[in-house]
């Protein structure tokens, strides 16, 4: 099978989250440095990011918090600003090529909004796990990602950032995978053996489409 479609996740895929990271350590109210590097432990022990509030709030409440934000004038957001560079150029690249491009990640009905915004005319289909009600690694996600894709799961590319989130549930239902290395989890993860199990291996956007014109050519 050829690869006719490419699935990208949000965080540390399209969106540099450290603005973000560094405002919620703000409205907790400790020093950003601070809850950077518990993040990167919470990550590096294997657990759920959403421990790293518990931390410094026993009982924090991710969702509650996110509309007390709202509320307070404050709401988690980003922008163009906080695209990686590769973003714009590499949709470009692979529209020309032919791809069928979707947005797919873990995200609230408001990052929603905001990256139809971004993205008005740059993809096919534009997909939340608030507004699928599955959220990643449950196979319900993936799921809901080939039944908007016009293509077999094994012509489909999912792009994202973390093995246990991205690449491995990706694989699972059929899909091949790019991991890219950067953010928290690319950072960390990337010695992890599991990592063979992407199809690419990337530091940029920009890899992909040689990378899928390479295997397309070979059949592979």
């Amino acid at each position: 099978m050829t690869i006719k479609a490419v699935v990208f996740d949000v965080g540390e895929c399209l969106v540099d989250e450290t603005r973000e990271y560094g405002t919620w350590a703000d409205w907790l109210g400790v020093p950003r440095h601070t809850f950077v590097a518990q993040l990167g432990a919470v990550i590096a022990q294997g657990r759920d990011y959403r421990d790293t509030f518990q931390v410094f709030r026993p009982g924090f409440d991710l969702y509650a918090e996110r509309e007390l934000r709202a509320e307070a004038g404050a709401p988690e957001t980003f922008g163009e600003g906080d695209l990686y560079p590769d973003v714009r150029p590499a949709f470009a690249e692979l529209r020309a090529a032919g791809m069928h491009l979707t947005i797919a990640g873990n995200q609230t009905v408001r990052a929603g909004r905001i990256l139809r915004e971004l993205f008005t005319d740059d993809v096919d289909l534009i997909g939340t796990s608030d507004d699928w009600g599955a959220s990643k690694p449950d196979p319900a996600f993936f799921g809901k990602v080939t039944e908007g894709v016009p293509a077999e799961p094994g012509e489909i590319l999912y792009v994202g950032d973390r093995l246990d989130n991205d690449v491995l549930p990706a694989r699972a239902a059929g899909m091949r995978t790019a991991l890219i290395r950067r953010g928290p989890w690319g950072w960390i993860q990337q010695y992890d053996p599991a990592t063979a199990q992407a199809t690419f291996r990337i530091d940029s956007l920009l890899d992909l489409p040689e990378l899928i014109a390479t295997a397309n050519a070979a059949g592979n």
